[in-house]
């Protein structure tokens, strides 16, 4: 799936990143969501490194990376130390300033990655999310019952652990049927990756306490930012699935544009999967934004 491409695996901090790296050009930081990997990114790996050097992680805990122990307070998954995974990655391999793109959980990852470090990103394209603390806000029943996995996996250990534990197969090809715009948009190689992380109870351990994260120390952390009048400072892209987002909250621009001035959208006829349901608009509208072209 990745032809020409370079594996590494990358000491930060109190974690170990697998990672892939390949192409030329300005680098590229690609970072995935749940329930994924790098392979996340096997479709448009293959256009963008046309253009850009690119860095595509497993996050810490995922696929190949391994982090620390869960913690009582969730801050060892915690968005704001998985940004700082990122940012020393990118230091690592020699990248002071790069472009950002993230789906899902690694959205998060630089949306916190943007107002942290402001000066390390120069664009960020956030693929198929709303920021977190708008999400909990914005939650009432019908997106509680959509979007039930945040609150599932957010309950305390080990009961999710447990119960994902017992046929994580089921779990997640659930969760990807959810999301996906038509069954067979996703390769069989990509999801059968997706699965087998699972099968280690350390990677179902970290991915709960992501959303732990995400239910308290994100959450707490972004109101404090919002607080302050914290915002991002680069241009923002927004690409969103219309067989996804749109049907549970419309387009995100709006909350975006509470956390950042120069934010505009694109929307596809997909799910919530974009770089492996429409690659190709995928890779045209990233290359475009990330060249500066609107």
């Amino acid at each position: 799936m990745f032809e020409g491409f370079t594996e590494h695996r990358i000491a930060v901090g109190d974690a170990e990143l697998h990672c892939l790296t390949g192409g030329s050009g300005p680098p590229l930081l690609l970072l995935h969501g749940y329930p994924q990997t790098h392979v996340a990114w096997h479709r448009l790996a293959p256009r963008l490194m046309r253009h850009f050097s690119l860095v595509m992680p497993d996050l810490r805990g995922y696929g190949q990376s391994r982090g620390p122990r869960p913690d009582a307070a969730h801050h060892n998954y915690s968005k704001r130390v998985m940004a700082r995974d990122a940012a020393e990655l990118m230091t690592a391999l020699g990248h002071e300033r790069f472009l950002l793109a993230g789906h899902d959980r690694g959205a998060r990852v630089g949306f916190r990655l943007c107002l942290d470090q402001p000066g390390r990103v120069e664009r960020f394209a956030a693929l198929d999310i709303i920021p977190t603390l708008d999400v909990w806000e914005q939650m009432d029943a019908d997106k509680a019952l959509a979007g039930y996995h945040w609150l599932f996996l957010a309950v305390p250990a080990p009961l999710p652990e447990t119960l994902i534990g017992a046929d994580p197969d089921v779990y997640i090809r659930h969760l990807l049927d959810r999301w996906v715009g038509r069954p067979d948009a996703l390769h069989p190689q990509a999801v059968e990756a997706y699965l087998k992380q699972f099968h280690d109870p350390a990677v179902i351990a970290a991915t709960c306490e992501d959303y732990r994260a995400g239910a308290s120390v994100d959450r707490a952390e972004d109101a404090a930012d919002r607080q302050q009048g914290r915002k991002i400072s680069c241009p923002v892209l927004l690409l969103w699935g219309s067989r996804y987002l749109s049907s549970k909250t419309g387009s995100p621009i709006a909350a975006w544009r509470k956390w950042a001035a120069d934010v505009r959208e694109q929307a596809f006829d997909c799910g919530h999967f974009l770089a492996e349901e429409a690659p190709e608009d995928c890779a045209q509208a990233m290359t475009s934004f990330f060249a500066g072209h609107g």
